[in-house]
C-alpha cells in the first residue's frame, strides 16, 4: 500500500518509557512491517493469539534494548497493531517486538513475552553482515527501517518469452568466492555484476539465483576434519522479505537492497531476466527443539502445519512446514512475492519443494490449492515467471501434474533421470530419451501445458556436469555423514576411472560426453537449464550434496575456464544455435516442407520407435516455416552405444539439402554441406544437422 503523499500527523497519545516521552498515534493498519513516514516511523504487525504486543527498540548493534513501547489497547483493530511514533531516526535505531499470549503447546500456543521476536515484514536483519562471524545458536534477530528510494530511471524489463529462456542456475556466494574468479569484490552481488560481461559472452539470459533471502549460514554450524562447515545454501529462511545482508560488499544501512537492485537493473539491461530461488516451505525456526525468533512467537498454530499434539509436520525434510494455505500464511506469501517484484523488480520465481505449498492444514495435498491459483491469477505477479520444483520431501511427487492453471513450470525430474540413463548407454532408454527431447509430450501435453517442462541435467543438487562423467558414487565424506547424505541415485558414468586423471583417452571421452549432454538439452523442447560451472568442467570432486561447503568444493574454479576453452566454446555455440533456431523451441506451421513438426526416426527415417542398435540410437526431427525465415527443419542424431552407426537422414525437399551444423565426435561446430542422405555418427557422439 502506497503512502499518502500529504501526511500531516500529529500525535495523540504520550508514553514514557525509560526516562523517554514517545510520542504516539494509530498507524496504517494495512501497511505491514516498518515503514518511514514525514516525522516519525509507521510499524503495523498482526497476531490472532496475542494477548499484548510491544514494540522493542534499540541503539545500532546493541542487544540491550533502550525502550519498549506497549501498543495501547485502542491502536488494535482486530488482530492488527499499529502504531506511528513520532520523532524516529531510522538510522539511529534497530527493532524487533515482544508478544504475549497464551501457553498450550498441545494447542500449538506457545507465546513467550520473554523472547524479542523478528518482524515477519522486516525488510532488512541486523547482525549478520559478516559472512561466518555470529556465535551459533546465540543471534539474536533485529530488524532495520529501509528507505526505499532506489532510482531505476528509465527501466525496462527484458520480458523473454518463455520458450526462448536458457537458464543459468548459480550460487552467489561461490560464483565469485575463489580468487581465480579475479574479481575485486567476491561472494558478493556487486562480485556477480562483474561477471556479466561473461554471462552475456556465454549467451544465457535468464539467471537464477540460489537463497539470497535472510538466512543464518550459522545455523547447524560444525567442524570437520578441520573444514567449517555452514549453511551454505541457504534453504532455511530467516526473513522473507530481506536481502541476505551478508552478500553484499560495503554495509548498506538503511539502504538495504541497493547493491541488488543495481545488479538486477544491469542484468535486465543486458538481456538477462533475473529469477530467484524461493523457499517457502518451511523457516530456520525448525521443530521443537529448534530456535524461536519469529514466527513461533506471533502464532505458532497459524504459521506452521502442526499435529494434533502440536508438533511440527515436517513434509520439508528440515523439521517443519509452512501452513501455506492459511489465510494469513498466504497472504504474507502474496505480499512477500509482490513486493520482490515491485520494489526489486524481479522476473521470476523457482519455488523451492513447491508441492508443499498445496498441501491443506492436515497435509494432505489439496485439489485446488488456494495459493497457487492465487500466484497464477495475481495481477502484479501476472507477467512473472513461476517455476515449481513439484516435489517435497514428504514424499508427495508432481511432476506433470503440479496445478498450474497453465502458469506453472516445473522442473522436469523425469528429464534429467531419463536422459542421464540414456546418455551414460542404458539400454532401452531411447524412447523414453525420445520423449523428454520433444517436450515430455507424454507428461504435459494431455494438460495442454506447452513449454511447462524446465530441461535440466544438472543443478545445485547432485553432480555438476562434469562430475556426471567423472564419478559413478558419491563422495561426500567431508559432510561429516559418512557419506550417507545425498542421493545414491546419480544415474552417472565416470568413463573407466573414478575421479580425475591424466590418462588422455578418458579426458577425451569425458569432454565428448558433456558435448553430448549440452547438445542434447540445448536440442529439448522446454526450458533448458543448467548449472553454473558446467560451462568449463566445475567439479565438486564427487561430492553431490554439497549444502554446507563453502569452500572450493562448492565454489567455482575460474582455472578451469581456461583449461577447458573447447567446452565453454561448444556451451557458447549450441546456445546460439538454439536461438537461432526457433523449431527447437517452439511448433511453427505444420505441414511445413511437407514433414509433421517433430518426427521420431531410428537409422532408418520415418521408423518411428524402432531405435538402433538395442535402442542406443534416437533421431528426432524438427519442422516448421517462419513467415520471414521461410522453412526450418532440425534434425538431431544421438548415438548412446559404444560402436559407430549408420544413419539414413529423411529425404529433403529437391530445393533444400542436409548441412551438417555440429558433431560431438570432432567438436565440430561450423556448418558443412553434406552430399546425400547417409552419415555415419561415431560411439557415444551427437550429430545436429539443419535443412538448407
Amino acid at each position: 500500500m502506497k503512502l499518502p503523499g500529504n501526511i500531516h500527523l500529529a500525535p495523540l497519545d504520550f508514553i514514557a518509557c525509560n526516562g523517554v516521552t514517545y510520542s504516539i498515534r494509530p498507524g496504517f493498519y494495512e501497511i505491514n512491517g516498518a515503514t518511514a513516514i514525514p516525522g516519525g516511523v509507521n510499524f503495523t504487525v498482526h497476531s490472532n493469539g496475542a494477548t499484548a504486543v510491544s514494540l522493542v527498540l534499540f541503539h545500532p548493534g546493541e542487544d540491550e534494548p533502550y525502550g519498549e513501547i506497549p501498543f495501547p489497547e485502542p491502536y488494535k483493530i482486530g488482530n492488527v497493531y499499529s502504531m506511528i511514533v513520532f520523532k524516529l531516526d531510522i538510522a539511529e535505531f534497530e527493532y524487533a517486538y515482544r508478544v504475549d499470549g497464551p501457553y498450550d503447546p498441545k494447542k500449538g500456543l506457545i507465546f513467550d513475552r520473554s523472547k524479542v521476536l523478528l518482524d515477519p515484514y522486516a525488510k532488512a536483519v541486523t547482525g549478520q553482515r559478516e559472512w561466518g562471524e555470529n556465535q551459533p545458536g546465540l543471534h539474536q534477530y533485529k530488524a532495520r527501517v529501509v528507505k526505499n528510494d532506489f532510482d531505476w530511471g528509465n527501466f525496462h524489463q527484458p520480458l523473454i518469452p518463455t520458450e526462448d529462456l536458457i537458464i543459468y542456475e548459480l550460487h552467489v556466494r561461490g560464483f565469485t568466492m575463489d580468487p581465480s574468479s579475479g574479481v575485486a569484490h567476491p561472494g558478493t552481488f556487486e562480485g556477480l555484476r562483474e561477471k556479466i560481461p561473461y554471462l552475456k559472452k556465454l549467451g544465457v539470459n535468464a539467471v537464477e539465483l540460489m537463497p539470497i533471502f535472510e538466512f543464518d549460514e550459522m545455523q547447524d554450524y560444525r567442524e570437520h576434519n578441520g573444514q567449517k562447515l555452514y549453511n551454505y545454501w541457504g534453504y532455511s529462511t530467516v526473513s522473507f522479505f530481506a536481502p541476505n545482508t551478508s552478500y553484499t560488499s560495503t554495509p548498506e544501512h538503511n539502504r538495504e537492497g541497493t547493491e541488488l537492485k543495481n545488479l538486477i537493473r544491469e542484468l535486465n539491461e543486458n538481456g538477462m531476466e533475473v529469477y530467484l530461488d524461493v523457499v517457502f516451505n518451511h523457516t530456520a525456526e525448525g521443530n521443537e527443539q529448534g530456535p524461536f525468533f519469529s514466527f513461533k512467537g506471533f502464532d505458532n498454530n497459524i504459521y506452521y502445519l502442526l499435529t494434533p499434539e502440536g508438533y511440527y509436520y515436517n513434509f520439508s525434510g528440515c523439521g517443519n512446514t509452512l501452513n501455506c494455505n492459511h489465510p494469513i500464511v498466504h497472504q504474507m506469501i502474496l505480499d512477500c512475492l509482490r513486493y520482490w517484484v515491485t520494489t526489486y523488480r524481479i522476473d521470476g520465481f523457482r519455488f523451492d519443494l513447491a508441492s508443499i505449498l498445496g498441501r491443506n492444514e492436515d497435509g494432505s495435498p489439496m485439489d485446488k490449492p488456494p495459493l497457487l491459483q492465487s500466484l497464477a491469477f495475481d495481477p502484479i505477479l501476472g507477467g512473472v515467471k513461476l517455476i515449481a520444483e513439484a516435489w517435497d520431501a514428504g514424499g508427495l511427487y508432481q511432476v506433470g501434474t503440479f496445478p498450474s492453471w497453465n502458469r506453472w513450470a516445473e522442473w522436469n525430474g523425469k528429464y534429467r533421470d531419463d536422459m542421464r540413463c540414456y546418455i551414460k548407454g542404458d539400454r532401452g532408454m531411447a524412447q523414453a530419451a525420445a520423449m523428454r527431447i520433444t517436450g515430455s509430450r507424454d507428461i504435459y501435453d494431455a494438460h495442454g501445458r506447452t513449454n511447462a517442462s524446465v530441461n535440466f541435467l544438472t543443478c545445485h543438487d547432485g553432480f555438476t556436469m562434469y562430475d556426471l562423467f567423472a564419478y559413478n558414487d558419491k563422495h561426500n565424506e567431508q559432510n561429516a555423514w559418512d557419506n550417507t547424505d545425498g542421493c545414491w541415485n546419480n544415474y552417472s558414468w565416470n568413463c573407466g576411472v573414478e575421479g580425475e586423471t591424466n590418462d588422455p583417452a578418458v579426458i577425451a571421452l569425458r569432454k565428448r560426453m558433456i558435448r553430448n549432454a549440452f547438445a542434447l538439452l540445448m536440442c529439448s523442447r522446454g526450458i533448458p537449464m543448467f548449472l553454473a560451472g558446467d560451462e568449463f568442467c566445475n567439479t565438486q570432486f564427487g561430492n553431490n550434496n554439497a549444502y554446507c561447503q563453502d569452500n572450493i568444493i562448492s565454489w567455482l574454479d575460474w582455472n578451469r575456464l581456461e583449461e577447458n576453452q573447447d567446452i565453454f566454446s561448444f556451451f557458447q555455440y549450441m546456445i546460439a544455435f538454439r536461438k537461432a533456431h526457433r523449431v527447437l523451441r517452439s511448433n511453427l506451421s505444420d505441414g511445413a516442407v511437407g514433414f509433421p513438426d517433430i518426427s521420431l526416426h531410428g537409422v532408418t527415417p520415418w521408423h518411428q520407435g524402432e531405435f538402433g542398435s538395442d535402442e542406443h540410437y534416437v533421431g528426432v526431427m524438427f519442422a516448421g516455416y517462419e513467415q520471414q525465415a521461410g522453412p526450418e527443419v532440425v534434425y538431431l542424431a544421438s548415438n548412446a552405444y559404444w560402436g559407430e552407426l549408420e544413419v539414413t537422414l529423411p529425404e529433403l525437399p529437391r530445393s533444400m539439402r542436409w548441412e551438417l551444423a555440429a558433431n560431438t565426435w570432432n567438436a565440430q561446430q561450423s556448418p558443412q554441406k553434406l552430399d546425400g542422405r547417409t552419415i555415419k555418427i561415431g560411439p557415444r557422439s551427437v550429430i545436429v544437422l539443419v535443412g538448407k
